[in-house]
């Protein structure tokens, strides 16, 4: 008996802690400079530039949040805008149509 069962998981291997791509990390490694640097350069006891300071790592920390179904917030807004953006096309191939051919028996 040849069958071979794949883990449904089999793609978190290639991840970066099981969650990240290279690209992930970069993104948010940037957006956690950027808010160190605010915080040294910026009077962060005022609290409007603490909010400011912080702002970029957590931005960057939500576009790469893992959510259900995809792979993170940024692949789901980059789906949504493609969407919406680009011309939809859907060309039914059902059991219960003829496929644009009438009157052909």
């Amino acid at each position: 008996m040849n069958s071979y069962l794949i883990p449904a998981n089999s793609k978190k291997s290639m991840l970066k802690f099981g969650a990240f791509t290279t690209t992930d990390l970069i993104i948010f490694g940037c957006g956690i400079g950027i808010s160190f640097l605010l915080l040294m350069f910026l009077p962060v006891e005022q609290f409007m530039f603490a909010i400011i300071a912080i702002l970029p790592g957590l931005i960057c920390g939500f576009l790469v949040f893992p959510v259900p179904n995809y792979h993170n917030v940024r692949t789901v807004i980059k789906n949504a805008w493609e969407f919406y953006t680009t011309r939809q096309r859907y060309i039914w191939k059902g059991w219960c149509f003829e496929d644009g051919e009438t009157g052909k028996k």
